[in-house]
């Protein structure tokens, strides 16, 4: 789907769609849980609908319904299961290790360009404490055995999504582990997220240094739990409002574990060129980056990972503002932004959600027209991206 954008301010009022990133682990918790949990999430995508249906081909019963998830957690783990993540890295790397603690033999399939995502060092930690991978097919992975207790060791530079996917699994075994993180952890507000979901099902996870202490536990289920706004997404109109859209954005906790709440402090700090360190909020790049191309430009450091998303972010990003008549530049793991402000053109969205919508935002400061080839990449993270964006007076 292409879709063309008039060059046009935003303005109204916008309610923050719910955090997929909690969503992922409120349902984790819940299909867990010693009882059924209602997590209200006032909308979903294709990514938070991945991660329900897995767990309900694990046992979980889920329904959804007037931004309701009704989940009765399961009884009876299957000895065998065919898990669709779909696009979903988060969907994966949660629930590889998790079946794997459970002994369940899986077969993930995997869709778009998430074959191509990592999977080490989690594959080889696995294997080493007593499961058996392999990719039968490029699309597929298959996991059998089952993981045992003790002593596991992970890099924290690579994915927090491996240390999020073995925190919940660990916590499922019938003895004591230990998660050892080496070497810098970067996304480390993520790591939290998970903590602070545990936490509200009552499980804790001590740490000491950089080791996590994990205890076989049970997860109580709350009543009533809501997913909070989400700050990755809520960084889009942010951006249009520091870029001269008069928008209210609301829904969105100060307070939230969130890593991507840092968004305020970047948008405020490009009164001036910046230097801004990715390793935490590599999500926030692309839209960032077109804030400050609009502006006074950037250097975003530590962006390597941004290569292992959904498209390879540093030049894709880099591509976008180019192709509207900005100045960017790329290295392994860096983008120069320019403050050259923006013309117009037409944006390949590279099947990535966040390309799109950054896109879409630049288009508010565009003196000419902008067109977005697979405009349908927002159905990811934010189905109702492209209706929002109509109410708000954009005009496709």
């Amino acid at each position: 789907m292409d879709i063309t954008i008039s060059p046009r301010k935003l303005s109204g009022t916008i309610h923050a769609i719910p955090s997929k990133s909690q969503a992922h682990r409120l349902l984790i918790c819940a299909a867990f849980a010693d009882g059924p949990t209602m997590l209200k999430c006032a909308s979903t995508n294709r990514d938070i609908e991945a991660t329900a249906d897995c767990l309900r081909e694990l046992g979980s019963q889920i329904s959804y319904e007037d931004g309701v998830y009704r989940i009765s957690p399961i009884k009876t783990v299957p000895e065998q299961a065919v898990l669709n993540c779909c696009e979903s890295g988060s969907t994966l790397r949660f629930l590889l290790p998790i079946v794997a603690a459970l002994g369940v033999e899986t077969t993930f399939l995997l869709e778009g360009r998430l074959p191509q995502r990592p999977l080490s060092p989690l594959w080889e930690e696995m294997e080493r404490m007593g499961c058996t991978l392999c990719r039968p097919t490029d699309h597929t992975v298959r996991c059998h055995g089952k993981l045992r207790p003790g002593l596991y060791r992970i890099r924290g530079d690579v994915s927090s999504q491996f240390v999020t996917g073995l925190l919940f699994a660990l916590s499922l075994l019938e003895q004591e582990s230990q998660l050892e993180l080496i070497g810098k952890v970067e996304s480390l507000p993520y790591i939290h997220m998970t903590l602070a979901a545990l936490h509200q099902f009552g499980v804790t996870c001590s740490l000491e240094e950089n080791r996590f202490h994990i205890r076989p536990a049970v997860f109580h289920a709350p009543d009533t739990i809501t997913v909070e706004g989400d700050w990755s997404n809520g960084a889009f109109w942010l951006a249009a409002k520091a870029l001269g859209s008069p928008l209210t954005i609301l829904g969105l906790d100060s307070t939230s574990k969130q890593g991507d709440r840092a968004v305020l402090g970047c948008l405020e700090s490009l009164r001036e060129f910046q230097q801004i360190d990715a390793s935490d909020i590599p999500d926030l790049v692309p839209i960032l980056a077109v804030a400050a191309g609009a502006k006074h430009g950037a250097r975003f450091i530590n962006a390597g990972r941004l290569r292992i998303k959904e498209s390879d972010r540093l030049q894709t990003a880099a591509n976008l503002i180019q192709n509207l008549g900005g100045k960017a530049t790329v290295t392994e793991d860096t983008l120069q932004v320019e403050g050259t402000g923006y013309l117009g053109g037409t944006v390949d969205a590279a099947g990535d959600h966040r390309i799109a919508m950054a896109a879409a935002i630049a288009a508010t400061v565009c003196s000419q027209p902008v067109t977005i080839c697979g405009a349908e990449a927002v159905s990811k993270s934010y189905p109702a991206f492209w209706a929002d964006y109509k109410r708000l007076g954009g005009i496709l």
